[in-house]
């Protein structure tokens, strides 16, 4: 297909994109910081119709099927998808933590990744993670992040919902890494990785659906509620990335999964 051809080129302008945007100065002063991040949203009236557009799929597709899933299924079925989807991460995940200089956490996704997939069936059963090596996240976000990269201005991206410049370039790298999930991935992979995906969307977006509910009810502003949101917890996985605690390496314990209502989709498909 074209875009498989031109997607290096797509790569190297949002590279580009990222190291002027990127290079902009940040404030020092702790106020002003602080306003910076939060309202560093240069092209919000364009983000607030992609917002608009993504709650629109949100509320008439997204939410209805994960409502039937939540409420439908037993919950050992949901936990069976769950861990399939979470296995299809961790190579990637390794891959991430093993750049950021993390080796411990690579180690710990890489041994759940061999075992899950043999003695879990395929990575249907959480074998790993009954022996106290559990999940955590990682991507390439978070690795630029770590390398030093800034975030750039906030974007919201169709249908992936809140991010910045440099982690929708993240998502770009994730995509064409991905063994599940490359275009340069052979058919039975990818096939698994759709498949993958689709499950990882609607239980990651199960699993917030308490959160964003309250969270969409009580904001005066969801847009910017989210838009702050997603800052935070961004600039909370680079600063983990940076120092990993020495106990949660050791145990490979999880971020909270975002609140955010397409953020499961950015997190938890294998694909993306």
């Amino acid at each position: 297909m074209i875009w498989f051809r031109r997607f290096p080129l797509f790569l190297a302008g949002a590279f580009f994109i990222l190291s002027v945007t990127c290079c902009a100065p940040v404030p020092t002063d702790p106020d002003d910081r602080a306003d910076y991040e939060h309202n560093h949203d240069p092209a919000e009236p364009v983000n607030r119709k992609i917002f608009a557009a993504n709650m629109a799929v949100d509320h008439y597709v997204l939410q209805p099927v994960a409502r039937a899933y939540k409420s439908d299924l037993p919950e050992h079925v949901q936990l069976v998808g769950h861990n399939f989807a979470t296995n299809l991460q961790e190579p990637q995940i390794a891959l991430n933590d093993a750049l950021q200089g993390n080796m411990g956490r690579s180690g710990h996704s890489a041994f759940r990744f061999a075992i899950n997939s043999t003695l879990g069936l395929g990575g249907l059963f959480d074998v790993a993670g009954g022996w106290g090596v559990v999940h955590h996240d990682s991507d390439f976000g978070q690795t630029f992040g770590v390398w030093g990269i800034g975030s750039g201005p906030f974007v919201e991206l169709p249908l992936l919902g809140s991010s910045n410049v440099r982690d929708g370039v993240g998502t770009a790298v994730g995509i064409i890494t991905n063994p599940f999930g490359s275009f340069l991935a052979p058919v039975p992979l990818t096939t698994i990785g759709y498949v993958g995906s689709g499950i990882g969307v609607v239980d990651g977006r199960a699993e917030v659906l308490k959160a964003t509910d309250q969270l969409e009810r009580n904001s005066l502003d969801y847009y910017a509620t989210l838009r702050s949101i997603s800052w935070q917890q961004r600039a909370k996985l680079i600063a983990d990335g940076k120092n990993p605690d020495a106990e949660k390496a050791k145990n490979g314990q999880s971020e909270p999964k975002s609140p955010a209502p397409f953020v499961p989709f950015f997190r938890s498909s294998p694909y993306f």
